[in-house]
């Protein structure tokens, strides 16, 4: 499963990255919005939902190796984050569904694909 499947099956709106990054293999779901932690416990490749929209998230996203960052809810990105996301490579969605809905909803996606 993709982003772009993701992103597509979900709703979910494209806020930072490339139509080419939005092909990368999703392999598991994380959902955290203590920075550290998560830095501590996301694995390559996963799909992070936080409801922070600083600076720090895409460097998070980035040391880890995170395949995409969700926002729920809703909540506006930062200007200076989007355009950041887009010079580290990190692909960013949207979202109005909450981090709960998503990671439901991701959860059974990753199941069904297998």
């Amino acid at each position: 499963m993709t982003i772009r499947d993701i992103k597509d099956k979900l709703g979910c709106r494209q806020a930072a990255g490339t139509d080419k990054m939005l092909e990368r293999e999703i392999t598991g779901v994380y959902c955290c919005d203590l920075l550290s932690h998560a830095m501590a416990k996301l694995d390559h490749g996963n799909l992070w939902i936080t409801v922070h929209t600083n600076l720090n998230v895409v460097a998070v996203a980035s040391l880890t190796d995170a395949a995409c960052v969700i926002v729920p809810e809703g909540i506006e990105i930062e200007e200076q984050t989007i355009a950041k996301a887009n010079e580290k490579q990190v692909a960013m969605l949207s979202s109005t569904k909450t981090a709960a809905e998503l990671s439901y909803e991701i959860i059974s996606l990753l199941r069904k694909a297998g």
